[in-house]
């Protein structure tokens, strides 16, 4: 198998939250770019639906038997997974608000959601610094705490990988059963 570490690291978000996720489960990584996410989930077991809107990455993904790449984008009103059903949806470092209401129907009866991305604040630290991709103070949880219960929720400045104003949320459908503490 490849070695994707040149891809940048994966979240320590994203493993946090990837203990919960239902062993052996379908992944989509939305907007999923060098599939950093994706190859992570794939090397713990997962079966990985990748899509993002770059065609030329799609060779890179090729290779790995448990992940399908999906060129699409998802801004132009097409939900493509309608009638699926997913055990993890990953987000990072994307915001398509329109896309909030079919994360939650794609997740299955067990999903999980983990997303991070970037708030206002982060302006003062870089890109992205455009209002319309920048989550509004505590937007995350206002969106998701109504169809999902909400395991964890972060808001605020990371040193890492960059310095950043972020929000993170994990979120379940119905309530958390898994037995035991949550190591973390």
């Amino acid at each position: 198998m490849d070695d994707h570490t040149s891809i940048g690291p994966v979240s320590e978000w994203v493993k946090r939250w990837s203990k919960i996720v239902p062993s052996g489960g379908g992944v989509l990584d939305v907007a999923c770019g060098s599939g950093r996410h994706s190859f992570y989930f794939a090397g713990l077991g997962h079966s990985v639906c990748a899509v993002d809107r770059r065609s030329d990455l799609i060779a890179s993904f090729d290779k790995h038997p448990n992940i399908v790449f999906s060129v699409c984008d998802l801004e132009n009103g097409f939900w493509p997974f309608n009638g699926r059903t997913f055990d993890c949806i990953v987000v990072t470092n994307y915001l398509h608000r329109a896309l909030f209401p079919f994360l939650i129907s794609s997740l299955s009866s067990k999903g999980v959601l983990i997303y991070e991305t970037f708030m206002l604040g982060n302006e003062v630290f870089g890109k992205p610094s455009n209002p319309d991709f920048l989550l509004k103070p505590n937007e995350l949880i206002d969106c998701f705490a109504k169809e999902l219960t909400v395991i964890a929720f972060e808001a605020g400045l990371v040193e890492q990988p960059r310095r950043a104003a972020i929000q993170r949320i994990c979120a379940v459908v119905g309530g958390y059963t898994q037995p035991g503490k949550i190591e973390i």
